[in-house]
C-alpha cells in the first residue's frame, strides 16, 4: 500500500511558556525534525510539512530532509486549515493519507509503518483512528479518495472531531502502547518526554 503523510507543525505552542515546541531539542535535534524524520523513514511515499508560527525557523530545522514544506498563512484559524493546506500540496497518487502531529517525538518509524499496515488490513471503514485503553491517539489514516471532499469542506477532518463527525466511516484500531497518545504541549510534558527518550534510546537519534 502506498501512503502519503501530512505533518502538522503550524501551531503557536501557546502552553509552552514562550518557547516554540517545534524547535526544542529532542534530545539532540529539534522536535519537528525528529518526528518528521521518523515519518520519512517509515516508508511514506510523500511527506508534506505544514508550517505557520515561526515558519522560517521551522523550515530551517527541516533542511535536508526529503519533504515539501508549505506555509499556512491561515494557521491562526485552527488545525483544520493546516490539514487542508497539506492535502492540497500532495501531488503523488497514493492509497491512503496519514495526518501526523509534529510533536509526537516518542513515535518511531516502525510505529508509523505499523499504523499504515493496520489501515491496509482494517476490517471496515475508510478512516483509521488509533486507540489505547479507551483513549484516542494520533496519527489518523484515511482513504485518499476523501481528500477532495475534505478540502472542499464536505467532510470535516479536524483531528479532535473526527470520530464524532464521521462515526460511520471510522475504524477504531487498538494499539499496544501509549506512544500514540503522547502530547508535548507544556514544559512539564516536555520534561517527561525527554526522560522517556533517555530511558528507551539512551539519548540516541
Amino acid at each position: 500500500m502506498s501512503f502519503s503523510a501530512v505533518v502538522l507543525a503550524a501551531g503557536e505552542s501557546l502552553r509552552m511558556m514562550g518557547r516554540h515546541k517545534m524547535l526544542l531539542p529532542a534530545p539532540i535535534e529539534p522536535v519537528v525534525r525528529r518526528s518528521t524524520r521518523r515519518i520519512v523513514e517509515s516508508g511514506a511515499d510523500e511527506v508534506v510539512v505544514v508550517t505557520g508560527h515561526q515558519h522560517d525557523l521551522v523550515a530551517k530545522a527541516l533542511q535536508g530532509l526529503p519533504v515539501r514544506i508549505v506555509y499556512n498563512q491561515d494557521y491562526l484559524q485552527g488545525q483544520m486549515t493546516s490539514v487542508n493546506k497539506g492535502l492540497e500540496a500532495l501531488v503523488k497518487p497514493c492509497d491512503a493519507i496519514m495526518v501526523c502531529l509534529a510533536d509526537q517525538v516518542l513515535l518511531t518509524s516502525s510505529d508509523y509503518a505499523q499504523l499504515a499496515q493496520a489501515y491496509l488490513h482494517r476490517p471496515h471503514g475508510s478512516i483509521l483512528v488509533p486507540y489505547f485503553k479507551g483513549q484516542r491517539g494520533n496519527p489518523i489514516v484515511f482513504d485518499s479518495k476523501h481528500s477532495a471532499e475534505i478540502v472542499q469542506g464536505r467532510r470535516k477532518l479536524g483531528c479532535r472531531k473526527l470520530v464524532q463527525d464521521n462515526p460511520d466511516a471510522v475504524y477504531v484500531h487498538e494499539v499496544g502502547h501509549d506512544r500514540y497518545l503522547s502530547d508535548l504541549d507544556t514544559p512539564e510534558e516536555y520534561i517527561r518526554i525527554l526522560d522517556r527518550l533517555a530511558e528507551s534510546e539512551h539519548v540516541t537519534p
